[in-house]
């Protein structure tokens, strides 16, 4: 599971359905020993403004670290 931010904070075009394409691309190019891996997944998903590239290179993927504190789960493990 990813929370990402399903439309850009500032021209609010959709962006959420490019993360895990994102991923691979980057994953793709880094295995590759390409270190522009980022520039080469904005390019081929078409994102050009600043601002959409800022939401997916800058997003940080908390949900697992957050669930760590999910009481009710914590409580079912512990039965």
């Amino acid at each position: 599971e990813m929370i990402i931010p399903v439309r850009c904070f500032t021209c609010n075009k959709t962006i959420g359905h490019m993360y895990s394409r994102y991923l691979e691309i980057v994953g793709k190019e880094a295995e590759q020993g390409h270190k522009n891996g980022e520039l080469v997944a904005f390019e081929e998903l078409g994102l050009t403004r600043y601002c959409c590239r800022r939401m997916l290179l800058t997003h940080v993927d908390l949900i697992d670290k957050l669930m760590l504190y999910n009481p009710l789960e914590n409580a079912a493990a512990a039965e």
